[in-house]
């Protein structure tokens, strides 16, 4: 992992207009957002069209060229960034799926944040059940979103939203059981 200073100070830097700011960020953010898009792509089928290093790239680019956006610090950035690379995901699998009009098959949470040896599933329903969850309970969809898409351990979660690590294994508990049932549906 980084430093989070150093990347907390260029962050502020990034939210006060340095245009060099970025470039200097980026050899500091890039292996822990290559090991989030990595985290990613371990839950997605194996033939993917988009590749890890492509979804990094697209990721950063959207979240240095957000103005007026005031980064607190190393874990918001990225736990945005872990929400920007599930929405490029999303994205690319509506158009995708545009294309296809396949359909997928019923999504398993774990406690090793993993999906199902088949790596079948549609992304699409995942991510409908994520939207209503935020509805009800906005802290469990971070945590899922987290867990299971930026595959963050319970320790680096509780760190990114700052709680204990035992709110984030009993949200995640409850969480799973949610989605068990929104999608069994």
């Amino acid at each position: 992992m980084t430093n989070p200073d150093e990347v907390t100070i260029l962050l502020g830097q990034m939210s006060a207009g340095s245009s060099t700011a970025p470039e200097e960020l980026l050899p500091l953010v890039y292996d822990d957002l290559r090991r989030l898009a990595h985290a990613y792509f371990s839950n997605e089928n194996s033939d993917h069209t988009l590749q890890a290093t492509a979804l990094v790239h697209e990721a950063y680019l959207r979240l240095v060229k957000w103005e007026n956006v005031s980064w607190q610090n190393r874990a918001h950035f990225f736990a945005v960034a872990a929400e920007v690379m599930r929405k490029i995901l999303i994205d690319h699998a509506r158009k995708r799926n545009a294309l296809k009009r396949s359909g997928g098959q019923r999504i398993v949470l774990d406690d090793a944040v993993s999906l199902p040896d088949k790596k079948d599933f549609d992304i699409l329903k995942l991510e409908e059940a994520l939207v209503a969850l935020e509805v009800v309970d906005p802290r469990q969809a971070k945590i899922v979103e987290l867990r299971f898409f930026g595959g963050l351990s319970i320790e680096e979660t509780a760190f990114v939203l700052d709680i204990s690590e035992t709110t984030v294994r009993r949200e995640w508990t409850f969480a799973k059981a949610w989605f068990q049932r929104e999608l069994t549906r």
